[in-house]
């Protein structure tokens, strides 16, 4: 089996990708404690390392994964994104920049056959220009370097209109050609909205439903698509949290369905919204059933003063979404467990990628292996 290794994993939306695009993900480095721990219980085969990127060197990130300089197939990650992001300041000197930089180190330094790395749209800005040619440079004598590819997510299935930008590259000697459009949408990929993605998760949350324990509720029968394949099945061998998974098929039964306490005031003004409208207060938008999920915010960790992403608004009840509704809105299994807090949990999610886009985006590269 061919393998992968996931730098700045966090809860795994890349790695699911992978996995079940035929990859074993040989290790997983993630900082994050939190994140790190809930990739190993989803991931339980993988071997994890909490590591700083920018001190790892190539050997050592083999050495963590088993593998020896040119059997590594791909170098896969999304290094953090918030120095480039469009919400913010958009500093250039941001320190969080160069961990992208080292991500291309890593790749000159083991030698993969591919990589794929992601971030936001702004790292795009002409402001960048020059550090993100710095990068590539790393590459450039080894790798074939595609243009920037802008990823839609509800283009390729996912319920949200998250967006964007990986960076691909592979070894011409080790894989097929191939050009930027191979990794573009499929015309007839099914569009799933805002409805169809909550499909038979329970509406009625209690607000006194906050601990781990308490969030794990019975789910209804769901349509038969392929979204809810991904949804409902689809686990690659050694995937999944042993437990979950039991729970899940046995049971029928998801966790996350956490609660969060409003006040009566804030539930009639919730109610009053139309679909799409933003509470002028708290900032959070009504989900519009027939529409897709706007990009699901992460907040900030600890370092940053432990800010709150704004969460969206359930369509048909005056709260805003648990953590298994935003689960399904960024694309993952109902079988896929996250942290045992709401606000570590949706961190979660919203730094991942959606499994969704990752698999058809790594298939691409796992069809193109040669030998």
């Amino acid at each position: 089996m061919p393998n992968i290794i996931d730098l700045f994993a966090g809860a795994g939306g890349l790695s699911l990708g992978a996995a079940r695009a035929g990859f074993d993900i040989s290790a997983a480095i993630e900082l994050d404690p939190f994140a790190i721990e809930t990739h190993s219980k989803n991931f339980p085969g993988s071997a994890h390392s909490r590591e700083d990127v920018s001190r790892l060197s190539g050997k050592k990130l083999l050495e963590i994964a088993g593998l020896k300089k040119g059997e590594l197939d791909g170098l896969i990650g999304g290094p953090p994104c918030q120095g480039f992001s469009s919400i913010g300041q958009k500093r250039a000197d941001d320190t969080r920049n160069d961990l992208f930089v080292h991500f291309f180190r890593l790749v000159n330094e083991t030698r993969p056959k591919f990589f794929l790395a992601e971030n936001v749209p702004g790292i795009l800005n002409e402001r960048y220009d020059d550090f993100r040619e710095g990068a590539f440079d790393l590459v450039r004598k080894n790798y074939v370097l595609l243009d920037p590819i802008r990823v839609k997510a509800s283009d390729y299935g996912a319920p949200t209109i998250r967006t964007r930008i990986f960076f691909i590259g592979y070894d011409p000697r080790r894989i097929a050609e191939l050009t930027k459009e191979d990794f573009a949408a499929s015309a007839g990929t099914e569009s799933i909205v805002v409805r169809t993605a909550l499909e038979g998760l329970l509406i009625d949350i209690e607000p006194n439903w906050i601990s781990e324990e308490s969030g794990w509720r019975p789910i209804a029968k769901t349509g038969e698509s392929e979204f809810f394949d991904h949804v409902t099945n689809n686990i690659p061998k050694n995937i999944g949290d042993p437990r979950s998974l039991e729970r899940y098929f046995e049971g029928r039964e998801v966790s996350g369905c956490m609660g969060t306490r409003h006040s009566l005031e804030v539930e009639e003004r919730y109610k009053a919204l139309a679909y799409g409208q933003q509470d002028k207060i708290s900032k959070a938008i009504k989900l519009n059933p027939e529409g897709y999920c706007p990009t699901l915010r992460a907040g900030t960790g600890s370092d940053k003063g432990s800010y709150q992403a704004v969460r969206p608004i359930h369509p048909a009840r005056p709260r805003v979404i648990t953590p298994r509704e935003a689960a399904r809105l960024q694309g993952f299994p109902d079988w896929f467990v996250f942290h045992s807090t709401k606000w570590h949990s949706f961190r979660q999610i919203g730094n991942s990628v959606s499994p969704i886009v990752s698999e058809r985006l790594i298939r691409v590269l796992a069809n193109s292996l040669l030998g």
